[in-house]
């Protein structure tokens, strides 16, 4: 690891997988990091962004004077409306999911497995708790991309061979965005697409449950 070498903010994770989101696209936004994805849309590019609560289209968070009661992201910030947003009741909100008209979710987990598995409702130990609306997510939307840290508090890896915690889905991740690169899931291993600056394979490796194999063309995240 060189002297400059450090993980991923989460504004800068949040920002390279706004990066995916194509023209057009209906996007869902998890709770916890990746509401943060609202705020980093690139230039000229029109994402119309959909909650389970039944707000559609909203745009980024809201500052503190900008704010308007009840008008919030599935995470409860307040958020900006777009000119053509609609409020709707939230069957509607999760009609547009089990219809199959999202084009991605985003979702915290807790683990990610090489297979595209992936766990983000239950730790173990702790009682109580739902699956809630991401099962609907996540086998509702077309595609999954995740966004987590790496590992841990204690510092063990949540990119995993396979996950140990209750599933929320099984297969459906497509892309996994955390503090030290992006990664696709491939079965038996993670395709490391893109690092952290000053990182190493070898040293993302080290920190992951799972082997990591260098994507062709692998380059540093940029955003």
């Amino acid at each position: 690891m060189s002297d400059t070498a450090s993980p991923l903010t989460r504004d800068l994770m949040a920002a390279r997988v706004a990066a995916e989101f194509q023209d057009e696209w209906v996007v869902n936004l998890g709770v916890g990091m990746p509401t943060r994805c609202s705020d980093f849309v690139p230039e000229g590019r029109s994402v119309i962004f959909h909650s389970e609560n039944g707000v559609i289209g909203y745009g980024r968070n809201a500052t503190v004077e900008e704010a308007t009661p009840y008008v919030v992201n599935g995470g409860a910030q307040p958020v900006l409306l777009t000119p053509l947003a609609s409020i709707v009741h939230h069957a509607d909100a999760f009609a547009i999911i089990r219809r199959g008209l999202l084009d991605v979710a985003v979702l915290g987990a807790y683990e990610a497995a090489a297979n595209g598995d992936f766990a983000n409702w239950r730790i173990s130990g702790r009682k109580g708790g739902g699956i809630g609306g991401a099962m609907d997510l996540a086998v509702g939307a077309k595609q999954v991309f995740l966004l987590l840290e790496h590992t841990t508090r204690d510092g063990q890896p949540r990119l995993l061979e396979r996950c140990a915690l209750p599933l929320t889905a099984a297969g459906v991740v497509t892309l996994v965005m955390t503090n030290l690169g992006l990664f696709e899931p491939a079965g038996e291993h993670f395709a490391l697409r893109e690092i952290a600056p000053g990182f190493t394979v070898d040293e993302v490796q080290r920190l992951t449950g799972a082997p990591v194999v260098a994507a062709r063309g692998l380059r540093e995240v940029g955003v």
